[in-house]
């Protein structure tokens, strides 16, 4: 048989050195890194059917390095070359302007992560059409969890083994088993999802399997089995953590010998299917417990992708409170169109039990219910930022002494006097006195 040609890769060969950032969001965006000093540029291969790009990194460059960018940039000017500058580049040293002739583009100066990004992208549009940008936009995100759960993904994708996804819920299991799919070899071919934990287990192995006619009460035709129809394709099995025993069984049949046998039949049929599986409860503990087998779990466990809780995901809530805002005006006619400066507080500061669900929910639900153009802690059930409540505790307490001081002055600091203009009891003023750190005598 003729060999099966590689796959061509997106890379980039850095003449530098990018720090960590710039290395995870070249691993998100799936681009595969090669970083080399400028002296060892010279040895740099690449396969002919990668797509190539190259970076020069003058940031750290020193003066006697800018003969050695120029031979760079001679020796890959066929490639799609950037010139990466300090903040205030020596623009008149004519060995960097030629170095610079040789340069079709140049990413902006100081570096922004997101005009990367957006370069990356364009780039991946005219030079690499795949399906990534769209498989990946459910698992938006610019924080270092996410950003290493993308690069993994990524990894993970085109190899045809098992996957285990594990997280609390609503960190989006289900979106990451779509993007593994959509990224795998397997993207042409049927994408099946179940919950385990949503179907009766009776029912259970045959919409797994499938049975025979006749095979029970019921069964007044032959039925396919979702392994059976995902044929080539991958098969999900969301909260696999809840399978019945006999239902372990027979997965685990398929991941051994990749054959699955109807109800009320003994024929072993042949099916080529990819499993990826979810959970949110501690698989190793039910092992222990007898819930789960232990020989099916290492099964499963060959890969694991780890789904980052919201709270861990530093300065993703807002862009994804942004996100699903903006996404819902354009599908209804709302006038909310953002948020205060205390609900973008509160919402940092906020656990998030629920995740990226719980966080989509909450949102909808303020855009629908607020009467204001900017959604507040209020609308979105959240309680006020700390900072915003000792502002309000502040205020309240001085408004609460200007009233006391007040009073006390309109009645010649009689208590009785001052109290009955309150509308308060004596040993309330005499304690609200106290409080706020007023002598009546001294004031008298």
């Amino acid at each position: 048989m003729p060999a099966t040609p590689a796959p061509s890769r997106r890379c980039v060969i850095w003449f530098g050195m990018p720090c960590s950032m710039e290395r995870a969001l070249l691993a998100s965006s799936g681009w595969h890194l090669r970083a080399v000093s400028l002296s060892e540029a010279g040895g740099v291969g690449m396969r002919s059917e990668d797509i190539v790009i190259g970076v020069l990194d003058f940031r750290t460059c020193a003066a006697g390095e800018l003969a050695s960018a120029a031979e760079v940039a001679v020796a890959y000017r066929h490639l799609p070359l950037f010139a990466l500058l300090p903040a205030l580049p020596d623009e008149s040293d004519p060995q960097l302007q030629h170095v610079l002739s040789h340069c079709r583009h140049r990413f902006p100066h100081p570096l922004d992560h997101a005009d990367l990004l957006r370069q990356l992208a364009a780039l991946q549009e005219t030079s690499a059409p795949d399906a990534s940008g769209d498989a990946l936009a459910c698992l938006m995100g610019e924080s270092s969890a996410m950003l290493a759960m993308r690069a993994t993904l990524r990894k993970f994708a085109p190899v045809d083994l098992p996957v285990l996804i594990t997280g609390e819920t609503g960190t989006g299991k289900e979106a990451a088993a779509h993007a593994l799919h959509r990224l795998s070899p397997r993207s042409g071919h049927p994408f099946h999802a179940v919950n385990c934990g949503a179907i009766a287990p009776t029912l259970l192995q045959s919409e797994l399997f499938g049975h025979e006619r006749g095979a029970f009460t019921g069964a007044t035709t032959r039925r396919a089995g979702l392994f059976e129809s995902a044929h080539r394709g991958t098969v999900f099995l969301d909260e696999v953590g809840d399978l019945p025993m006999e239902a372990q069984t027979s997965l685990l049949r398929v991941l051994q010998e990749g054959t699955v046998e109807r109800i009320g039949s003994n024929q072993s049929i042949h099916v080529d299917v990819r499993v990826l599986a979810a959970t949110h409860v501690d698989l190793e503990q039910a092992m222990e417990q007898g819930r789960f087998r232990s020989d099916l779990y290492y099964r499963l466990n060959v890969l694991r992708l780890t789904m980052p809780a919201l709270r861990r995901r530093e300065g993703d809530v807002e862009l994804l409170a942004l996100h699903f805002l903006h996404e819902f005006r354009a599908r209804h006619l709302i006038r909310a169109r953002g948020y205060t400066p205390a609900a973008r507080r509160a919402m940092a500061e906020f656990h998030w039990p629920g995740n990226v669900r719980e966080l989509l929910n909450r949102v909808q639900r303020a855009a629908i219910t607020t009467d204001n153009e900017l959604i507040d802690c209020v609308d979105l059930e959240l309680a006020a930022p700390a900072e915003t409540r000792e502002r309000l505790q502040d205020a309240r307490l001085r408004d609460e002494r200007e009233t006391l001081v007040a009073c006390l002055t309109r009645s010649h600091y009689n208590v009785s006097a001052c109290a009955r203009l309150m509308k308060v009891s004596r040993v309330t003023v005499y304690r609200l006195c106290r409080k706020h750190h007023l002598q009546l005598e001294s004031l008298r």
